[in-house]
């Protein structure tokens, strides 16, 4: 079995006590055996923590029906269930009111269909986005989601929505999730959505459970729509002199005010400047005319060059990965129009602890900042962030720390109106609240 992958850059205490013999959680453990066999039922060991919490036990089932058998039995058993992956986003979140089981999906990781004519795949909840698109590839198509784990598995990537910056052409997971098999609470197996694109019927569980974080259910087949991989890709780069935001601001605005049609793009700010990149993709004449026409918009700006695209991809930072100091790592949304008052904002009240540096991507804007420094200097960072953005329209979402700052501060920051409906939804599906319980907004 795979180890959990440690959350980068964030202190997480190596050591933790072993689960007592005589803790009563440990008793299901002979009726999982029975479920998925001898050699996938354990006790959890260190590198099975979530944020600091200790489980009693990892299980790994095998198919849906297993799965359903293993979530039925904690349910009856009152056992608290954190779903994992290959442990790429258990970092993300605020800390776990309590963790019993982890229901790994690892051994689920099939691609199940690919209907290459009809642009969409049926993949197992555990198959990981990097081994999906080698598959995929084989027939010239691709999911079109960049985020900062490739290594994350379909599961994971739906439970957090996670993306990346070619969400501008691509839009985010919620776009191209279009069915869902998942397990609830108390076992049962449900199915959500279709398999066809133009799939209306009914209440959308698919955007429900997109960003639930696991607090809803157990995700454990996905159907999902796919775009042609593009034969060409470029990079064109500018280096825009000064420090001026709004400088940066116009740039943007300028390109998406214009014929291109970039992927992604996505920018960078320091003491030295500015730096904006732009990723077109597509055959090769059209990808080349786009380029010449980004050199003719952006000379006015700033030394303009083409780049390599990275590992023939373009992607944002991930967390924790400019600082390895970093002891928090933020994730500030905010609108285009606000973006310039939002990096000015950092500037003014966090620049130091985050290294003078500030990375991120457009449509919509989001700009990512790791926090270093001792847990009363951070925490007091992300209280003035949010202080200086309240008057915008921004969110400042504490995506990885140490447990000690998740203590300290409110991960997700304010959420308005909208919790009481997410506490309704949660009462509907998962009663009992065994499902992930503390992770998500307003200790869901």
């Amino acid at each position: 079995m795979k180890e959990r992958v440690s959350p980068v850059g964030c202190d997480v205490n190596p050591s933790f006590p072993a689960v007592d013999s005589r803790d009563e959680r440990l008793k299901p453990l002979e009726s999982f055996i029975q479920i998925v066999g001898r050699d996938r039922a354990r006790e959890a060991s260190d590198a099975d923590v979530v944020d600091g919490v200790r489980p009693a036990l990892v299980i790994e089932p095998a198919s849906i029906e297993e799965a359903g058998a293993v979530v039925r039995e904690a349910h009856r058993s009152d056992l608290a269930i954190v779903p994992r992956g290959l442990g790429t986003k258990l970092s993300w979140g605020a800390l776990p009111s309590r963790v019993d089981l982890i229901v790994s999906t690892h051994r689920m990781n099939r691609v199940l269909e690919h209907a290459a004519d009809d642009l969409v795949a049926r993949v197992e909840g555990g198959a990981s986005l990097a081994g999906v698109q080698q598959v995929l590839a084989q027939r010239g198509q691709w999911l079109a989601i960049d985020p900062a784990h490739a290594a994350g598995t379909v599961g994971g990537i739906i439970a957090a929505n996670a993306s990346g910056p070619r969400r501008l052409r691509y839009g985010t997971m919620r776009d191209l999730l279009i069915g869902i098999t998942y397990i609830l609470p108390d076992g049962t197996v449900a199915v959500a959505g279709g398999r066809v694109v133009k799939n209306v019927a009914g209440y959308d569980i698919c955007k429900l459970f997109t960003g639930s974080l696991g607090t809803l259910g157990l995700i454990v087949e996905a159907i999902v729509r796919l775009h042609p991989l593009p034969g060409t890709r470029a990079l064109v780069s500018v280096e825009i002199p000064g420090g001026d935001a709004n400088t940066l601001g116009k740039v943007i605005q300028d390109i998406l005010n214009s014929v291109l049609v970039p992927s992604a793009m996505t920018f960078v700010v320091s003491p030295e400047g500015q730096t904006l990149s732009a990723l077109f993709e597509g055959i090769e004449a059209g990808v080349e005319a786009q380029v010449r026409g980004a050199r003719v918009l952006l000379e006015k700006y700033g030394h303009v060059h083409l780049g390599d695209v990275p590992g023939d991809d373009l992607v944002e930072p991930a967390p924790g990965s400019a600082s390895p100091e970093a002891r928090a790592c933020l994730a500030i949304t905010t609108s285009l129009a606000d973006l310039p008052h939002a990096i000015e904002a950092v500037r003014s009240v966090a620049w130091e602890v985050s290294g003078q540096r500030a990375a991120g991507s457009a449509a919509p804007a989001v700009i990512h900042l790791d926090v270093r420094g001792q847990t009363p200097t951070v925490v007091l960072a992300i209280k003035a962030i949010r202080r200086e953005l309240a008057s915008l329209e921004a969110h400042v979402v504490v995506r990885e720390a140490s447990p000690d700052i998740k203590r300290a501060v409110d991960v997700w920051g304010p959420v308005g109106d909208s919790l009481a409906l997410m506490q309704s939804v949660k009462r509907r599906y998962d009663p009992t609240g065994i499902m992930s319980p503390g992770r998500f907004v307003g200790g869901l």
